[in-house]
């Protein structure tokens, strides 16, 4: 049909986990930054898994078997082809 909303949330996660990857490998050793949340880098926690959860929606929504297809259609969907003659 149209576009995959799985494509484009996970192009939004991607990104954002990329962002908060990279700043928190940037600021891995600031001790000040992180001493509310007892030394650990929640930027480089958090950014690594919207990264992985943005790249298996991006790969998921990507999937050829998802996307519609009206020459070769699903097995359940063959027996509703309207004739064309």
């Amino acid at each position: 049909m149209g576009l995959d909303i799985r494509i484009p949330l996970g192009l939004i996660f991607l990104l954002i986990g990329g962002l908060m990857s990279v700043y928190g490998l940037i600021t891995r050793n600031a001790a000040d930054i992180y001493e509310k949340s007892m030394g650990i880098n929640l930027n480089l926690a958090w950014g690594l898994i919207m990264f992985v959860f943005g790249l298996i929606m991006f790969i998921v929504g990507r999937r050829q078997k998802w996307q519609d297809d009206p020459v070769n259609p699903r097995p359940w969907q063959q027996g509703n082809r309207p004739n064309m003659h």
